[in-house]
Parts: structure tokens; C-alpha cells; sequence
């Protein structure tokens, strides 16, 4: 199979879908990776690096979607890139299709079988392929509050971690999966105040059994009201995969927070957990709407574009090996986390999820099956 590895258009993208190592294990099962010039470097992996590994180096955009059959990028494609789609390409990113209604009609109008990194669902419900992300995103979620809590950047100029005869700053994370218990981690770590909620219970169960413990709360409109109220800064870290992330954190809530709080909307790729949240840039990252200061980085592991781009290729070449080496359909077929990821196919829209948020006409999973029997 022929596979296409373009530079990514996302404004301050940094990472590339695949690493030298991984070309090599494709390349040595017989496939053609093709790459645009450049598509690396900004993640330390130089053209003279792929071509080592066996990749092919094309000149431009037009030269890796024109080519490939399968064409496996990080973030969404941009505008620039819907002209290049067409019957029989598959793609295979974090599509994020909720809050993307232009490029799921091109999708389905194109006739491009999607397949989303955040819908790979293995059969005990993890998402092996988000899952390293959102880790990282956790993690960064701290750095980047504290950074905007600063008082040059508009924060109230509290430091998370305290100082001797000064009590430390309060965070509070909402959403204890793989994004909001890393972050609580790294909260206790630098020695924040936390408290952490979530509707899962077995999710809040390790943080209640620490020493000290954490403090830990079933989320409900009013425990995230009366917490955020004393916050110095809020993680939104909540996920429904593949739909709109709920508005758990309202504009009435908004007025409640302290001056200069700061929240990091995790989540704002898919939405955003706040009404008041929109997305920015890691160029320019946040703003302030009532007083508080919003960080709402869609791509926020760009930040730290070496490890994650190591990071997405451990967890993605497994299943472009398995896409590869079937067939796109073939690979849909006989792989349950890959159907569960299928979004577009044969000009028909395949999730309901997604079609029920942008209310557009969708297969049913029984309609699905028996077109992929056809």
C-alpha cells in the first residue's frame, strides 16, 4: 500500500504523523511511505532520517495526497487539503468531525473513508491511540495554567505550589480520565491544593486512597459550582468519544470564579467543557471573558512536539501495519477497534454520534455492516 505522511497545516503544529522507525517497519513489509519534504523537522527528524529508513521524499502537498491510498496525518485536514480528496482515499487522523460540519460533508461527498485516531476503541472501552495524548495534554494542562495564572500573562499571580507561610493554590479538575488524573498527578506533585470530580466512581477510587488523600467528589452542577468558586484553576478534562463535549461549566458559573482564575479547556478539540471557551492558539493561547483567563489550545501536545510525535507513532503503527497490510475495507471488516473508528465511507456518513450532533443523515450500525458485506 502506498501511505502519505504530509507536513501538517494546522497553525503551530508541530508534530508529523510517523517517525523514521516506523516507516522502516512499513517499508520493510513491503509498502511504499511517501513523505513531504520537511514534514519532520520540526520534531527533530530530519528528510536524510526517512530516507534512511526507507521513505520516499515528495516535494509538496499536492505530491502525498495525489499518490496515496491511505494517508495518515495528526491533526484534521485543513482546508487546503479538502481539494485533495477523493473517491477511495482513506484517512486516518484525529478528525474531530462534532465540531468540523465543512469537512464531514467534503468527507461524505468525496466519498473518503475516514477512520478517527479518538474512536480506535478496543473491546474493554480504552482508546489506545488517544489515550497517549490526552496523558500528555494532563500533564501539560498544569504547566500552561500556572504560566497564565502569572500575572503578566493576566493571572491573579498565585504560585500552585505555594511558599513557606503561604498557603498553595487550588486546582480543580473535572474529569478523571487519562487527561484529568494525570493532571491531578502532577497538581499534587508541585504540592496545589486538589480536588478532583468525576460521574465514575472507580475513577475517583485511586485519588481517595492516596496519602494524604485527595479530595474527591461526584460531579454534579452544584459540587462543581461551590468548587470552582474557590479555584485558582480549572482543568476541563470531560469526554464523550467522538461527540461535542458537554457544557458542564456555564456562563453563570463563569461570574462565581475569582479574578485572574484561570481555566485550561482540555477538551475545547472537541468543543470545550465551558460555554465560554473558543478555540485558540498555541501562538496565542488565551483571553479573558468575566475576568477569568481561558487557555484553549486545540493542539496543545505540539507544545512538546518530540515526545509526542514519538508517542502517537507507538500507538498508531500497530494499526496502519493492520490497514496496510488488509486493505482498508478488509481492515474495517475484520478489526472491531477499526470499525468502531470508522466515520465516512462510500459517500455515507457512519456515526451516529457525529451525525446526531450535526444533524446529518447517518448509517445505522446495522446499515454499516451490510455495506461493508457488499
Amino acid at each position: 500500500m502506498i501511505i502519505g505522511i504530509p507536513k501538517e497545516r494546522k497553525p503551530d503544529e508541530r508534530r508529523v504523523a510517523l517517525i523514521p522507525d516506523g516507516a522502516r517497519v512499513l517499508t520493510n513489509l513491503g509498502h511504499r511511505v511517501l513523505l513531504e519534504t520537511q514534514a519532520g523537522a520540526l520534531s527533530g527528524f530530519s528528510d536524510d532520517d526517512f530516507k534512511a529508513a526507507g521513505a520516499e521524499i515528495v516535494p509538496d502537498l499536492k505530491s502525498v495526497w495525489g499518490q496515496c491510498e491511505l494517508l495518515v496525518k495528526v491533526k484534521e485536514p485543513s482546508p487546503d487539503e479538502i481539494g485533495f480528496f477523493r473517491p477511495g482515499l482513506a484517512v486516518f487522523c484525529f478528525l474531530h468531525l462534532a465540531v468540523a460540519p465543512e469537512l464531514t460533508k467534503a468527507m461524505v461527498e468525496q466519498k473518503v473513508t475516514g477512520l478517527d485516531y479518538d474512536l480506535v476503541t478496543l473491546d474493554d472501552g480504552r482508546l489506545p491511540i488517544l489515550e497517549p495524548m490526552s496523558v500528555i495534554a494532563g500533564k501539560l494542562s498544569i504547566q500552561c495554567g500556572a504560566y497564565a495564572l502569572q500575572a503578566n500573562c493576566g493571572g491573579r499571580g498565585v504560585l500552585l505550589g505555594g511558599a513557606v507561610g503561604v498557603q498553595p493554590g487550588k486546582i480543580v479538575v473535572v474529569g478523571a480520565g487519562a487527561a484529568g488524573s494525570n493532571a491531578a498527578r502532577v497538581a499534587l506533585g508541585i504540592g496545589a491544593e486538589v480536588s478532583i470530580l468525576d460521574i465514575n466512581p472507580q475513577k475517583l477510587q485511586p485519588f481517595a486512597e492516596r496519602i494524604p488523600p485527595t479530595k474527591t467528589l461526584f460531579s454534579t452542577p452544584d459540587t462543581l459550582r461551590r468548587e470552582i468558586a474557590e479555584a485558582d484553576l480549572v482543568i476541563g478534562s470531560v469526554l464523550v468519544p467522538g461527540a461535542l463535549a458537554p457544557k458542564l461549566l456555564t456562563r453563570e458559573m463563569l461570574t462565581t470564579m475569582k479574578k485572574g482564575s484561570v481555566i485550561v479547556d482540555i477538551c475545547i478539540d472537541q468543543g470545550g467543557f465551558a460555554e465560554s471557551s473558543r478555540p485558540t492558539t498555541i501562538s496565542n493561547p488565551t483571553f479573558v471573558e468575566d475576568d477569568v483567563v481561558h487557555y484553549c489550545v486545540t493542539n496543545m501536545p505540539a507544545l512538546v512536539p518530540r515526545t509526542s510525535t514519538i508517542a502517537l507513532t507507538n500507538s498508531t503503527l500497530l494499526w496502519i501495519q493492520r490497514i496496510a497490510g488488509l486493505g482498508i475495507t478488509g481492515a474495517v471488516r475484520k478489526s472491531p477497534p477499526l470499525r468502531r473508528s470508522l466515520t465516512s465511507y462510500k459517500g455515507n456518513l457512519t456515526n451516529a454520534v457525529i451525525g446526531r450532533d450535526l444533524n446529518m443523515k447517518f448509517l445505522t450500525e446495522h446499515e454499516v455492516n451490510e455495506l461493508l458485506i457488499d
